[in-house]
């Protein structure tokens, strides 16, 4: 039987961030994940799968000592975002030098941060990377949790960090309940060419029950995008042959990028709000989607999954340079105040944009417009939507 501090189930993106952020802390760290990730080819056309890396998650990934090795492989930093409501007057747009900022953000393949933190983890000395390794039971012990693989290994640790999705074994294991909610929306993902240059501009359409966003990639005439429709709308967007596609593609986008043509498969996936009513229990922190997932309209998810590891690794440090407990439900509060919190005011924030941009009804199609238009050009406005977007009021102090 093998002992550690922490064991944190789940080797993606966050997980592996709770883990190389508590190198060097003298807690033995495990990660059970159950397969290890392919390696990209620096060659490889993008990845469907791509995040818009805010400024608070590029100082986590940096403190980390992986965000030269993300950049160098492959990343595009975008310069500008522009936001409309189509066939009305409300717009309203961003750009980082009037601002005061070198940059607003990243769009960066999962896949290449995911790599990254990987290979970080193999090299820190406090961690074991365990792939494959499926959980099959797990007990929740006075002062131990007791972990037993598929393959019929044990393991014990003081915590146990659930890093396992949306679906989350361990939250269901741990009896957490979990109020959830379908958007009633699919995401359709796919790379587009564009005739017209990107000029590294992030946009976003409203558009009737849809929403279509741009998202510029390091070729200047690529982008990656994520058309969220209704369910049915989806699929037939997804099935339609390219033509049909593109045209409609064209026509939501107001033709803001020239003629756009396919160059990867189309991918749908539903959209399903989910909140944890605990992000903690005794011996048991949840991070990332275990916790929550919100909808990927303002791009914040995985932004808000990194600031969840930022402050665990936080407060595991302290508690351990305390010499108390870290797997005890009453000091881990604090996480789990400060993570819901946040959590709770993201996934409100973007139900009440959701509800507002939803529908042709003319006088909430009034009140966004006048709302767009009233944050274009009321003086400070922006600047606070900006630092909210680019994560700089989330962050922990010890990213400050």
């Amino acid at each position: 039987m093998q002992s550690v501090d922490v064991a944190i189930v789940g080797g993606g993106m966050v997980g592996l961030a709770v883990a190389c952020g508590l190198q060097g802390s003298g807690l033995r760290v495990a990660v059970l994940e159950q397969a290890r990730p392919q390696r990209l080819p620096a060659d490889a056309p993008p990845a469907l799968r791509v995040s818009a890396i805010n400024a608070g998650s590029e100082k986590l990934l940096t403190r980390l000592d992986v965000w030269s090795s993300i950049v160098a492989h492959r990343a595009s930093r975008y310069h500008g975002m522009e936001v409309w409501d189509k066939d009305s007057f409300g717009r309203i747009a961003f750009d980082d030098k009037s601002l005061g900022y070198g940059h607003l953000g990243h769009i960066i393949e999962n896949a290449v941060i995911h790599e990254a933190l990987w290979e970080k983890a193999q090299r820190c000395q406090d961690i074991t990377l365990m792939a494959p390794a499926e959980l099959q039971q797990v007990a929740w012990g006075e002062n131990d949790a007791f972990l037993t693989l598929k393959d019929g290994s044990m393991l014990t640790a003081r915590l146990v960090v659930g890093a396992d999705g949306a679906n989350s074994w361990l939250r269901t294991k741990a009896d957490i309940p979990l109020t959830f909610w379908d958007y009633k929306h699919h995401a359709l993902v796919a790379t587009i060419r564009t005739s017209e240059p990107h000029d590294a501009i992030a946009r976003q359409a409203f558009h009737g029950e849809g929403i279509l966003a741009f998202l510029p990639l390091s070729d200047p005439h690529l982008c990656s995008i994520v058309w969220s429709l209704a369910p049915q709308e989806a699929e037939r967007m997804q099935q339609a042959d390219e033509r049909e596609f593109t045209k409609a593609l064209s026509i939501a986008f107001d033709n803001r990028l020239g003629l756009c043509s396919l160059e990867s498969e189309r991918q749908v996936y539903p959209l399903t709000g989910r909140y944890a009513r605990q992000f903690a229990a005794h011996r048991l922190a949840l991070v990332g989607d275990a916790a929550h997932t919100i909808h990927p309209l303002a791009g914040q998810g995985v932004n808000l999954g990194f600031m969840d590891a930022a402050e665990l690794i936080d407060e595991l440090k302290r508690l351990h340079a305390q010499g108390k407990d870290i797997g005890q439900h009453f000091y881990l509060r604090r996480y789990e105040r400060s993570r819901k919190h946040s959590a709770a005011m993201m996934l409100a924030g973007m139900q009440g944009f959701r509800e507002l941009f939803a529908g042709e009804n003319p006088a909430k199609k009034l009140l966004r417009d006048i709302g767009l238009k009233l944050a274009d050009t009321l003086p400070g406005v922006k600047p606070q939507l900006i630092r909210q977007a680019m994560g700089l009021n989330d962050l922990p102090d010890w990213l400050r």
